[in-house]
C-alpha cells in the first residue's frame, strides 16, 4: 500500500507515541523526515534521535523528550496537504503561538524554520506547526 503524505504519517507517530508516553518512536526514514527531525531537535522538541539501516530504506528512531513526566511537545498540525499545499511569500511567514511554536517550511533553501526563513527572507511551503 502507497502512502499519500509520509509526513503526515510521521506527525502521527510521534504524537500518538507522546500521548501513549512512549520514550522512543520509529519512523520510516527519507531525506525530508531525516531534515524535520534535526529541526526538532535543534529547538528542544525532541532529546535525540538516531538513524538505523535496515538494508531498505531506513528507520529514523526519535528519542522523545518529557519535562516531569508530561511530553515537551504540546501539538503537532499538519498545514500543508497534499490536495491542499500552503504557500507562503517572504512578507507573509506565520508566527505560531506567538513565537512560542515553530513552523516548518520547505523553501529554495531546505528544510527550515519559520525564524530562519524570515531572516534569509526567502518564502515557501509551510509544512507543519509544533508548539
Amino acid at each position: 500500500m502507497s502512502m499519500t503524505d509520509p509526513i503526515s504519517d510521521m506527525l502521527t507517530r510521534i504524537r500518538n507515541a507522546g500521548d501513549a508516553g512512549h520514550r522512543k518512536v520509529d519512523i520510516p526514514a527519507s531525506r525530508i523526515k531525516k531534515d524535520i527531525t534535526k529541526l526538532l531537535m535543534t529547538n528542544g522538541f525532541i532529546k535525540d534521535y538516531i538513524l538505523i539501516r535496515d538494508g531498505k530504506q531506513g528507520i529514523i528512531r526519535i528519542y522523545l523528550k518529557f519535562d516531569a513526566g508530561k511530553n515537551v511537545i504540546n501539538g503537532l498540525k499538519k498545514i500543508s496537504k497534499p490536495g491542499q499545499r500552503k504557500y507562503v511569500g517572504a512578507k507573509d511567514i506565520p508566527r505560531v503561538y506567538n513565537n512560542i511554536g515553530v513552523a516548518i517550511m520547505s523553501t529554495s533553501r531546505g528544510i527550515m524554520t519559520n525564524r530562519e526563513a524570515r531572516e534569509l527572507r526567502v518564502g515557501g511551503e509551510v509544512l507543519c506547526y509544533v508548539w
